[in-house]
């Protein structure tokens, strides 16, 4: 008997984003519908202003879609007020980026401890031990008294991670997470992703890096701000 299929935690119908220039309108996004499965390791790939960056704001709800739904487990995105889509984005997002950001003034422990401070998801007794579990599981609890400046690019991208982590989000959104690694690093950053996405975490990262479609379970492909393709490929089965 098939195994049912996995139910989409992420779902784009028609999504439309458009912007004004001097030049006139630009369509960044034109008519996105895709479906994402909970669980599943997605790469979003496509060449510098296909529509990868923008797919990314729409999910974490930076961006609004100029039209069309944006739906995350059971929220409408595109439809929340202002003054609720930061707490939304807090608990439900977790955001990786190419540069890190990790804030210079705090050790590893305490950039992964702010987002627990923000969204008050943790009992703050609680918040250095879940902050060490978490830079444990990432191979960098060692760092954690350590500020940002005396790591390595590669040990800086592993708390900014553990730090996207810290509320238990349903997605963990990535855009270029390894184009500011080495190689090696590199790969070790995708495997990681693919060992959360089988654990039940719900990974989308956006790259240029095309190794990262042999660890994905879910490749799209964006051209001017379309689906080019979209291959469900394979499972974690």
């Amino acid at each position: 008997m098939t195994a049912a299929a996995p139910q989409p935690l992420i779902t784009l119908r028609d999504a439309v984003r458009t912007f004004p220039t001097a030049a006139g309108t630009f369509t960044a996004l034109d008519g996105v519908s895709l479906s994402i499965a909970r669980g599943a390791f997605a790469v979003v790939i496509g060449q510098s202003g296909s529509g990868k960056s923008t797919l990314l704001s729409l999910l974490s709800g930076v961006d609004r879609p100029t039209r069309g739904d944006v739906v995350v487990g059971d929220t409408a995105v595109h439809a929340l007020p202002e003054r609720a889509i930061t707490a939304w984005r807090g608990r439900n997002v977790g955001i990786v980026f190419q540069f890190f950001q990790l804030l210079p003034t705090l050790t590893a422990a305490e950039n992964v401890m702010l987002p627990m401070d923000f969204c008050d998801r943790w009992p703050g007794a609680e918040r250095r031990a879940r902050a060490m579990v978490l830079l444990d599981r990432l191979g960098v609890a060692d760092q954690a008294d350590k500020l940002p400046a005396t790591l390595s690019g590669g040990q800086q991208q592993r708390v900014a991670i553990a730090r996207a982590l810290a509320n238990d989000p349903a997605v963990l959104l990535a855009d270029e997470p390894t184009g500011n690694l080495d190689s090696k690093t590199a790969v070790q950053i995708l495997d990681l992703f693919a060992a959360l996405a089988r654990e039940g975490q719900t990974v989308v990262m956006v790259t240029h890096d095309m190794a990262a479609r042999n660890r994905a379970t879910h490749t799209i492909a964006l051209a001017d701000g379309k689906v080019a393709d979209d291959d469900h490929g394979r499972s974690h089965a």
